[in-house]
Order: C-alpha cells, then structure tokens, then sequence
C-alpha cells in the first residue's frame, strides 16, 4: 500500500486509527466477513476488498476446539507465506488467535478461496523488526495501534505445511 494510495484508502487509513474504530470494528467486522464467507462459500472476504484477508481456523488454545477468524493479513508473493498482524485494533489485549497459534502452531487458512495447511511461527528479534517495517508500510494505522498499548503487537509468518 503505497503512499499515494486511493481516497478510500486513505480513508479508511485515517478511520481505523481512530479509537471509536477500535472499539467498534471488532465487533461488527468479524462477523460480517464470516457471514458473506459462509455464503459465498469461501470466494469473498468483505474485509479484504481494501487489505488482503483470509479466514485462519486455529485450535483453540484451552478447548482444542476449530475457532474461525477472518484476519487481514499481508501476503509475501515471493516465499507463498502471509504475515498475521495481532494488532486487535489497538485493543489493550491480545487478540485470542493469537493464544490458539502459540498453543497449536498447525492450523489452516482459506486464501481467495482456497483451503491450506499451514504452519505458524511467531516473529522474534531482527526478524520481527524487519516485518514490522514492512506491515507499517503496507498498513500505517499499525503505528497508531501499537503507541496506543503497552503490549508488544504479535507478528506471525504462516508457512505451507
């Protein structure tokens, strides 16, 4: 996402850095992408006709049982891995996907409608730091996210198993 991005981009860029954002969003976005997923049978993500989204279906980290959960994500073309950014909106908490993939790392996504294993690994160290460029050039409302909590915003590379 360039810095001469469309007018709705910079939109949605200016709103979703907003706190009424973060304390909405999470509420009505989720659902939303489930529901028109559900219904179109994999082939569209609401959420993803402005950020790349997919839907991961982790273990639950206390249950072991299948969660949904449609996440923008930003693919890496050149390695057919996605990066997941466990921003929660700028939410003071982790989001719970990311509990489910550090308890059960084997998990799998649907990409543009297509159902893949994958395995996940939580960035760490000068490799986070490097990701963590790179999601803030694609996505600048990061920023605003992580200066607005004290935890450090999880990063994880998804990897075909």
């Amino acid at each position: 996402m360039a810095a001469g991005a469309p007018m709705g981009v910079r939109l949605l860029r200016k709103v979703s850095s907003t706190r009424g954002f973060a304390r909405v969003a999470p509420h009505f976005i989720p659902a939303m992408d489930r529901a028109v997923h559900r219904l179109t049978r994999g082939k569209v993500l609401l959420s993803a006709r402005m950020l790349p989204g997919l839907v991961l279906t982790a273990r639950g980290a206390k249950s072991g049982l299948p969660r949904v959960t449609p996440l923008a994500c930003m693919p890496e073309e050149d390695t057919g891995s996605w990066i997941l950014i466990g921003s929660n909106f700028g939410r003071e908490s982790h989001p719970a996907w990311t509990a489910n993939l550090l308890a059960h790392p084997d998990a799998g996504i649907n990409w543009k409608g297509e159902d893949i294993p994958v395995r996940a690994q939580l960035l760490e160290g000068d490799e986070r730091e490097l990701v963590w460029a790179r999601a803030l050039k694609f996505w600048p409302p990061y920023a605003t996210y992580q200066a607005r909590v004290p935890r450090r915003i999880r990063l994880f590379r998804l990897t075909r198993a």
